[in-house]
């Protein structure tokens, strides 16, 4: 660990909290001017504190520019903030680190991992735990589908944020350069994780959405079930496919909060059971 050799300025306890810190309130404070900078300010002053304790302008200085924006995927960019530190650090013992430097660490470093992060945990990971806590549950209501959601999801996404914010600090700016000079790389995980993603979503959506018409016509004795002799014959599964790309449409293109969208579908089904057609 780098805090065996950096003069006592760090222990492995400041590192410890700092990480603690992050990691439960990294997204507490989001606002529409500053995103998630509030927070990361919130990490780095105990360290800035200790670190110029002797330097009371270097302090200011640095929790003004620790106050400036940040957003980033906050599991994969726990990376970002153990960095920061390092960074910190070295400047604090006279290394030749600037202010600009750890700015621009910073903000070059939050785009590429919220890419990355929110392909591979948000758009990947998750569903993926979703889907088979719901498979668990639908059916009966079993509570175990949620508490399995939970457990899992907890263990490993503050696992992750507690290696990768050590592992940042443990690299500093060694950890920035290499994943500069994989760009290319890193942009064909971003959208290999991206297609598997929507792949996954598509699978839970197609497994977990449920609609169907029950309407039949009726003609003297020829009973036609919209549903199985129409509907499947075009394509198996099109309501849920149509209502899914619905929301999709209400959420991304007209901007439709998800509880508006919630109270759409309610009242669409209430409708269409009223009427007898669904």
């Amino acid at each position: 660990m780098r805090n065996k050799n950096n003069n006592g300025l760090l222990t492995k306890k400041d590192i410890d909290k700092a990480a603690w810190s992050y990691i439960f309130f990294a997204q507490a404070t989001q606002n529409f001017e500053r995103m998630m900078g509030l927070a990361f300010c919130h990490v780095m002053e105990p360290i800035c504190r200790k670190l110029y304790r002797n330097n009371p302008e270097e302090y200011k200085r640095s929790l003004e520019r620790h106050m400036q924006f940040f957003n980033t995927e906050p599991q994969l960019g726990a990376l970002i903030p153990g960095i920061t530190i390092a960074m910190e650090e070295a400047r604090a013992k006279g290394d030749d680190i600037s202010e600009e430097l750890i700015v621009n660490t910073k903000n070059a470093l939050m785009g590429p991992f919220a890419g990355i992060g929110d392909s591979m945990v948000v758009g990947t990971y998750s569903p993926i735990l979703l889907s088979i806590a719901m498979s668990m549950c639908i059916a009966d209501g079993n509570p175990v589908g949620p508490l399995f959601f939970c457990a899992v999801w907890l263990t490993t996404v503050v696992g992750l944020q507690w290696y990768l914010f050590h592992k940042g600090y443990s690299m500093g700016i060694g950890a920035a350069n290499l994943f500069f000079t994989n760009k290319a790389l890193a942009d064909k995980i971003t959208t290999g994780l991206t297609m598997m993603g929507l792949i996954v979503i598509g699978g839970v959506a197609s497994t977990t959405v449920s609609a169907s018409v029950k309407y039949q016509f009726v003609s003297g004795d020829m009973i036609l079930s919209i549903q199985e002799k129409v509907l499947d014959k075009i394509m198996p599964g099109v309501l849920p496919l149509l209502i899914t790309l619905a929301a999709w449409y209400l959420m991304d293109k007209r901007k439709w909060p998800a509880t508006r969208i919630v109270l759409a579908i309610v009242l669409f089904a209430a409708i269409m059971v009223a009427l007898g057609i669904m």
